[in-house]
């Protein structure tokens, strides 16, 4: 008798032969892109960031929607405030707060690059959205961007209620705002044992920043990210730092000890041409370990950072909000 296996993966998320040819062709386009435009560590990071919002830059010119508001919450430095943007769902009516925290290599982007995505959770998820903009690297290296995180999600644990309306639920974000929501979530475990998380939402993290899971060298698709983008962005967040100082689980979460930890349920999603696959698998197999509960969705052929894209680009993207908006209101309703 064949024994079953204890984890169980679908191959086929994974076969790049039954990739669709709109995926395909996507994917391509996006390959030919990024080879034409200027990487970030070419120009530096602040340069970059101007052509980016600017639209010169591979991606097209960020969109401003009226609905987002801009504010400003206190950080742990006296003279020294926090922003972020927050939009609210269509109709007025928040079940709650969710922390949204933007990617881009801990280097890029800010909280006001990506209107339509977060005005798309708060009127589907029927949430708050806040989205923070933490210090980024070269300028502000390890700890400063997780610091503000923490600091932004202490004070909307204690103030989220008078300020919004709604008390704190979820944190997440993409990539880089991946792996620092789950640092949130961990450090707050620690900071605010009183506090739980209805749920977590951790878009194509990156968990081990070490020397990276071993997909992000091995694969041959320069495809919005690669090894070299990964190590210029490790190298100007975290200097002069040893390979063995990056797995401090206070840096990578991958590293926790996660045994006895009673900890929120987690949405990993990734692509399955995203290098950062390993990442999302393995945190989740690992999160799910101990007994929490741990949702890892994988959705074939799309590559880093494809939520982030219009719906309708490739059919993963609407799946993988569909996803989230489950799962959001399935914790919501207590689930």
């Amino acid at each position: 008798m064949a024994l079953t296996s204890d984890l169980t993966i679908d191959a086929a998320k994974f076969d790049r032969s039954t990739i669709d040819k709109q995926t395909l062709e996507f994917n391509d386009k996006l390959i030919k892109i990024w080879a034409d435009g200027p990487r970030w560590h070419e120009v530096g990071a602040a340069e970059y960031r101007k052509l980016r919002w600017e639209g010169k830059t591979p991606l097209p010119k960020p969109v401003v929607l009226p609905e987002g508001v801009n504010g400003m919450l206190p950080s742990r430095d006296a003279g020294r405030d926090i922003p972020y943007r927050v939009f609210k769902p269509a109709g007025g009516v928040s079940k709650g707060i969710h922390m949204h925290i933007h990617g881009g290599g801990w280097v890029l982007m800010s909280e006001a690059y990506q209107d339509p995505y977060l005005k798309y959770m708060a009127d589907h998820f029927k949430v708050t959205v806040v989205s923070i903009g933490y210090r980024l690297a070269p300028e502000d290296p390890w700890p400063a961007g997780v610091e503000d995180c923490y600091d932004a999600a202490e004070w909307l644990v204690k103030n989220g209620k008078e300020k919004f309306g709604g008390e704190l639920m979820f944190t997440g974000g993409e990539s880089a705002g991946g792996h620092l929501a789950c640092l949130v979530a961990l450090h707050l475990l620690d900071s605010i044992p009183s506090f739980t998380f209805r749920g977590l939402l951790l878009h194509f993290g990156c968990f081990d920043l070490s020397t990276f899971l071993p997909h992000v060298l091995n694969h041959e698709s320069h495809l919005v990210i690669d090894h070299d983008v990964m190590t210029s962005y490790i190298d100007v967040l975290l200097p002069n730092t040893t390979e063995a100082q990056r797995r401090d689980p206070s840096i990578s979460p991958f590293w926790a000890d996660l045994r006895g930890k009673k900890l929120p349920p987690a949405l990993f999603t990734c692509g399955s041409e995203d290098p950062l696959v390993d990442d999302s698998v393995m945190m989740g197999a690992k999160w799910g370990m101990w007994g929490n509960e741990s949702v890892v969705k994988i959705y074939h052929g799309a590559p880093h950072g494809f939520i982030g894209f219009p719906p309708g680009s490739i059919k993963a993207v609407q799946e993988v909000l569909d996803d989230t908006e489950a799962f959001v209101r399935a914790k919501l309703e207590g689930a």
